[in-house]
């Protein structure tokens, strides 16, 4: 239980955290994302995320001093909100509420994670796997169990409640859904083994074929039962690194009862693919994620692997909005063919933030730039992935610096 010097602290850093809420930046930075993901040519935003939060503390900005759980987590909350608001702000949005997000039991698949792991240093959470083969054989696979969902209503009233008594009003307190993350080829490497996969798209492509529709049919059994219980949002906090705000969802006919997938984003990738080709990704994942993917309101596809070879793919699907372009990417290619068509989710390398050299960083920025423009091509820049910045926190400080003096001179 949170006693009262813990939650003394909490409420003096949430008091500092709604007053940053109310600056008008916030709802600038709210239209810029919505006119950007309405097709319009705008400044492009500039998101940071996934960050080596073991390496970041400066003056003990982050260093905790509550002691229970519960306290602890929502202090994290809040002194990661104000350190990024003051040494790596790009165009992040600090909300006006503290939500909490909706809960539900879920069965699972029948398969759990066997995996053995190496870690160079043992505060990162990025660590070196080693994946135990669970899928080798088609009765394995048919052992795979449908997951069953249960929302839990009664946990959120509690949750609510516990966290209004915390706050004491100083910011509303609100419940939040989740979003569709579609990512299969994230979780079969992980029962399978990566090399595995490979080897099996190869010399044995129907039993991929078999692992996939498995994996699909799970995936929509899921997110069926997550729309019939009232668990889908469309008010959440990002679409996996990158801003979410859009005028287009909810769809018109919403009558503000249970969201479903035509209110909500979709989010896909396959990130197993970058190392295979756009034939095999189309065979092997996108013919079984599409039929899902048109069902939802806005779709957005792509992670760390380079689409610039699917790119023509992604164009028919009638509600692809967004496409991921890496660093590995060709980003020419990728803007002249995605045009004022779609948003281009452009990823620095985050290794330029780890080794920081400002003519470098400068360099990558102002080509996705120059290139954007030239290609009349909406765009964002996501960096993530930032897995080290060799303990140098004015690393990435200097890296969100100088990308934003780039994009300075662009736009004014």
């Amino acid at each position: 239980m949170i006693d009262q010097e813990e939650q003394t602290i909490i409420r003096e850093l949430a008091k500092r955290v709604r007053d940053l809420a109310a600056q008008d930046v916030n709802k600038e930075r709210i239209r810029r994302i919505k006119d950007m993901h309405s097709l319009k040519p705008v400044r492009p935003p500039v998101w940071i995320d996934e960050i080596p939060w073991h390496e970041m503390d400066i003056g003990d900005e982050l260093s905790l001093r509550c002691r229970s759980e519960e306290g602890r987590n929502m202090e994290l909350h809040f002194r990661r909100i104000l350190y990024r608001w003051k040494h790596i702000q790009a165009d992040m949005v600090v909300e006006d509420a503290f939500y909490v997000t909706k809960a539900y039991a879920d069965s699972g698949s029948g398969l759990k994670v066997k995996e053995e792991t190496i870690a160079t240093d043992t505060t990162n959470p990025i660590v070196s796997h080693h994946y135990e083969d669970q899928l080798n054989t088609e009765a394995q696979v048919d052992a795979l169990t449908i997951p069953v969902i249960k929302a839990l209503p009664e946990e959120d009233a509690r949750n609510l409640e516990r966290a209004a008594s915390i706050l004491g009003g100083i910011l509303p307190v609100k419940l939040r859904g989740h979003q569709i993350y579609y990512a299969p080829w994230d979780q079969i490497p992980r029962y399978r083994g990566v090399e595995n996969c490979y080897v099996d798209m190869v010399e044995r492509p129907e039993f991929i074929h078999k692992i996939i529709a498995k994996f699909t049919e799970i995936y929509r059994a899921r997110y069926n039962q997550m729309e019939e219980q009232g668990l889908l949002d469309f008010n959440i906090p990002s679409i996996h690194c990158t801003p979410p705000y859009t005028d287009e969802l909810p769809a018109q006919d919403w009558d503000g009862g249970k969201v479903r997938f035509k209110d909500v984003w979709f989010r896909g990738m396959a990130q197993l693919f970058g190392s295979a080709s756009p034939d095999m990704r189309e065979e092997f994942d996108f013919q079984y994620m599409r039929p899902f993917m048109e069902k939802c309101g806005l779709a957005y596809y792509g992670c760390c692997e380079p689409l610039d070879q699917f790119i023509p793919v992604l164009k028919k699907v009638p509600n692809m909005r967004k496409i991921g372009v890496t660093p590995w990417a060709d980003v020419r290619s990728s803007a002249e063919q995605i045009g004022g068509s779609y948003v281009m989710a452009r990823k620095p390398n985050p290794a330029n933030a780890a080794r920081f050299d400002k003519e470098t960083v400068a360099r990558e920025i102002e080509e996705t730039v120059k290139t954007a423009i030239a290609n009349n091509c909406p765009y964002e820049f996501v960096l993530k992935d930032i897995s080290t910045v060799n303990g140098r926190p004015q690393n990435l400080i200097e890296w969100t610096s100088t990308a934003m003096e780039v994009i300075d001179r662009y736009y004014r």
